[in-house]
């Protein structure tokens, strides 16, 4: 699997896990766990979370998913707005920590901007990694302006931020910006939600083309997309064995030139600069 490195030096798996929406239903929380820790088992050993995500639930099942393996998982969590205030931070990422049953975070993110200074935040999340609670920090959903502000008040890792094939307009500038940069984009929804929108990219012709000339899914292919490029860590959501193992097989999946064209024709790429699309 594609290695993605941090400016730091640490490095991750191109593909990673994510949990929006686990932790939500006792009923569900065995199968969420040993989806994770099938996952970690095939290498994506980095799982995101957040403390919104079923209200802390989903930090509680990373938590059990990890417990006895906290060496091979690098956690990425990430705090509310209205909790980032500098003493907000500290006690929402103690909750994170206590529910995660770690020690310290890998990668700590602003969930996206609020109404507290980014500089009184990123001062928090700099006393975090003082008093060894995180390791990095960084921020998610923020559009261009937002993180050529952020530099000038601290050094986030990487931008997470919402990118597939149908989401492309981070292309346009944001992503160069990064690039430019060497840090790291993290791409959630990689594969869009369940609903309309993922019916539309997956049923999409010009992908199920290149899928059935591969002899794989859509999916697989939409998910290969966006580990092929550079710089991207995807965070695909799966809590099914054969989700996970297809998801697994896609980062292996090598796209050709007419690949790429065919996809580019099928979703075309930006022409000028968007709005970020944010879920």
């Amino acid at each position: 699997m594609r290695i993605v490195s941090f400016p730091s030096g640490v490095t991750v798996p191109a593909l990673g896990q994510g949990t929006w929406n686990m932790g939500e239903k006792a009923s569900r929380r065995r199968e969420e766990v040993r989806a994770l820790q099938l996952g970690l088992d095939l290498g994506m050993t980095l799982i995101d979370t957040a403390e919104m995500y079923g209200e802390g639930g989903a930090e509680q099942v990373v938590g059990e998913a990890i417990a006895g393996q906290r060496d091979a998982a690098f956690v990425v969590s990430k705090v509310y707005p209205h909790n980032a205030s500098f003493a907000g931070v500290q006690q929402a990422c103690e909750r994170s920590l206590r529910r995660l049953n770690i020690d310290c975070i890998d990668l700590y993110l602003l969930h996206w901007q609020g109404h507290h200074p980014l500089g009184e935040t990123f001062d928090g999340f700099e006393a975090l990694k003082k008093a060894g609670k995180i390791k990095a920090y960084g921020v998610s959903n923020f559009d261009l302006e937002s993180m050529e502000d952020a530099v000038t008040h601290g050094a986030p890792a990487t931008n997470q931020v919402l990118y597939n094939l149908m989401k492309r307009g981070i292309e346009f500038d944001l992503l160069p910006w990064c690039r430019q940069r060497n840090m790291p984009v993290m791409a959630y929804s990689p594969l869009e939600t369940a609903g309309r929108e993922q019916a539309a990219l997956l049923g999409n012709p010009g992908l199920e083309s290149v899928a059935e000339a591969h002899g794989v899914t859509p999916a697989q292919v939409a998910l290969a997309w966006v580990l092929h490029q550079d710089g991207l860590i995807a965070i695909p959501k799966a809590a099914d064995p054969v989700h996970l193992r297809a998801n697994r097989a896609a980062a292996e999946l090598q796209l050709s030139a007419d690949d790429l064209a065919a996809l580019d024709r099928a979703f075309p790429p930006p022409r000028r600069r968007r709005a970020l699309d944010m879920r």
